[in-house]
């Protein structure tokens, strides 16, 4: 996924809405990181855009039908928006005012979701693949373990259990060895 993607997608949830801005969170959010060479293909696998409109996020549940999963955009692009509620991801305080804000063309602005952040949600959710995408990301150096503990503590996680959940996980890619990185030419 690229963020050309993105750019197709939300030109025609602009049409569909006539808002402007997309707050997407998820996987993809890494998408909104300054230097996009660098991210490994593992965080950018994913086929669903989980997004919301900031100024009206009921709005966005309009669209499933015609971009969401099994509408007629996913079988041509083969990804599709995956509408979401913007209460819905287990996040740290503070987590709005360090969305990354990347304009498009047509005056259609996206917010993404500080990748740490997003750590924060898939730590919380406890999947395999949300792990392969937090340990790709700690490996590339895209994600900082210091920064998603500091986070931690701002988080109001679920209960007690999902927060020792994530305490322990997170613990458990703190121990992994990062892979070191090929020297060029090497």
């Amino acid at each position: 996924m690229e963020l050309s993607d993105l750019a197709r997608l939300f030109e025609r949830a602009h049409r569909e809405t006539g808002h402007t801005e997309f707050v997407v969170v998820g996987s993809l959010s890494v998408l909104g990181v300054l230097d996009r060479e660098g991210l490994p293909e593992r965080m950018l696998v994913s086929i669903d855009v989980d997004c919301y409109t900031p100024r009206d996020p009921d709005r966005i549940f309009d669209l499933g039908a015609t971009l969401g999963q099994g509408s007629a955009f996913e079988a041509e692009h083969g990804y599709y928006l995956d509408p979401i509620s913007p209460n819905l991801p287990t996040l740290p305080e503070n987590w709005r005012h360090r969305l990354v804000h990347v304009p498009l063309e047509g005056g259609i602005t996206l917010l993404f979701l500080d990748p740490n952040d997003a750590a924060v949600s898939k730590y919380a959710r406890a999947e395999p693949r949300d792990r392969e995408w937090i340990r790709a990301g700690l490996r590339a150096g895209v994600l900082h373990a210091g920064i998603i503990a500091s986070r931690f503590r701002e988080t109001r996680f679920f209960d007690q259990d999902e927060r020792a959940r994530a305490w322990a996980a997170l613990e458990e890619d703190r121990a992994e060895p990062v892979e070191e990185q090929a020297e060029p030419g090497g």
